[in-house]
């Protein structure tokens, strides 16, 4: 723990990962730092740079497949009380990178506030939702962005403001290692009309994608003009399984991982079915998920 003398409270070394993430698989982190204060991120964030550590940011880890054999360098969760607040004045919303998208949704309906209902559905942290733009059919998250609070890896704190960053299809132009919190311009409305929007949503997806099974979401990213589970579908791959992971009957670009599953079965999944949509139909499909 030299690396980290004075900062023993907030690091732990050897910490399994794969409880973190909705897949539930993969190895340790080396170093698993828990900073409660943007102070104490500035410090740890120095310290691995000082050492030559390299650092992965954990969210609620929803998009993320770990390997088995874990992460040699940091892993950062910003799950300090600092990073989960929310405040709300005028039409806007200032969420925390660690506030669950899911109950920013839902605090949106109470406050009749509209413009991140496309978001219903979708799991993690508002950090992780703003780097990669989440979304989906109804819609994404940077639509409804205002400005992002951001720390560079030397601890440098700045504000973008929305009209300086670019989003593209599950992607963004952030380069600050850590987003700190991100403000929502959103509009009034009435909180039983944005409720009837979600509870549309929330059926559409319940009843179309694997909610109740451990997955990491979309497993690719849709090609442009295409739908990757529609590929993945007409390519015969419902169903098919490596070991304990296996294309979802109910959604082709979800794959599950059964109780047994290991990270090395997801990543051979992963390349039988790109490897079977290019033979059949030409396309070479890109992750959307993180592999660490």
């Amino acid at each position: 723990m030299s690396l980290f003398t004075g900062l023993e409270a907030q690091v732990r070394e050897n910490e399994p990962l794969g409880p973190m993430t909705w897949l539930g698989i993969g190895g340790p982190a080396r170093y698993f730092i828990e900073p409660a204060t943007a102070e104490a991120l500035k410090q740890a964030a120095l310290r691995c740079r000082e050492n030559g550590l390299g650092v992965f940011v954990l969210g609620g880890g929803a998009n993320l497949l770990i390997d088995d054999a874990g992460v040699k360098g940091a892993v950062i969760r910003l799950n300090g009380p600092e990073f989960a607040r929310i405040s709300i004045c005028e039409g806007q919303i200032r969420a925390g990178a660690y506030f669950d998208m899911g109950k920013l949704v839902l605090r949106c309906v109470r406050e009749g506030l509209s413009g991140l209902e496309a978001l219903t559905g979708i799991p993690g942290t508002v950090g992780g939702c703003v780097r990669m733009n989440a979304g989906g059919a109804f819609g994404d998250i940077a639509s409804a962005i205002k400005t992002v609070q951001i720390m560079t890896s030397d601890g440098e704190i700045f504000t973008r403001l929305r009209e300086d960053m670019a989003f593209g299809y599950r992607s963004s132009n952030i380069a600050g290692k850590f987003i700190l919190s991100a403000e929502f311009q959103l509009s009034e409305d009435d909180p039983h009309r944005i409720l009837k929007q979600v509870k549309e949503i929330w059926m559409f997806k319940k009843n179309t994608q694997p909610l109740s099974k451990s997955t990491a979401g979309c497993t690719f990213k849709n090609p442009r003009g295409m739908s990757a589970g529609a590929l993945i579908d007409r390519a015969g791959l419902k169903g098919r399984r490596v070991g304990g992971a296996c294309v979802s009957e109910r959604h082709a670009n979800f794959i599950i991982a059964d109780e047994g599953t290991t990270a090395a079965d997801v990543l051979k999944l992963i390349n039988v079915i790109r490897d079977t949509v290019h033979e059949k139909s030409g396309v070479y499909l890109e992750l959307e998920i993180e592999v660490w």
